[in-house]
């Protein structure tokens, strides 16, 4: 039996129904704020997605600011980290994140084996 996600009470498809607007009243103050300041970038987008989805093309986007609202989900989203575009598929569990938050910019530093010379002990090793 599987468990109906709810967000603050209230189904995904309830939450489709309502404005972007209304909407912001489910949300954290910050993303709420954020939200209803970009509320016409929100919707412009999501109007791009919907016709990129006709013409199925992939969803490519420069926008790590934008709020996930639960029009997206089940989209598949290609955010820029910086260097290349990232895919993210968007669940239930994203609602009220940014995109940025899951296309890292950073990638993990991994150090490889000192070469010769890097430290001073191994200076004066001879070169065989």
């Amino acid at each position: 039996m599987v468990k109906e996600f709810l967000y603050r009470g209230k189904s995904i498809s309830e939450l489709k129904n309502l404005d972007l607007r209304e909407f912001s009243n489910y949300l954290s103050s910050r993303e709420k704020r954020s939200l209803l300041r970009q509320v016409e970038i929100t919707e412009k987008f999501l109007l791009r997605c919907k016709k990129k989805i006709l013409k199925d093309k992939p969803i490519r986007t420069h926008l790590r600011t934008i709020i996930i609202v639960p029009q997206m989900i089940g989209l598949t989203i290609y955010v820029y980290n910086g260097k290349e575009f990232i895919p993210i598929k968007i669940v239930e569990e994203m609602i009220g994140h940014r995109l940025g938050e899951f296309a890292h910019t950073r990638k993990k530093i991994e150090h490889g084996t000192p070469g010769i010379g890097a430290t001073r002990s191994s200076a004066f090793l001879s070169v065989k």
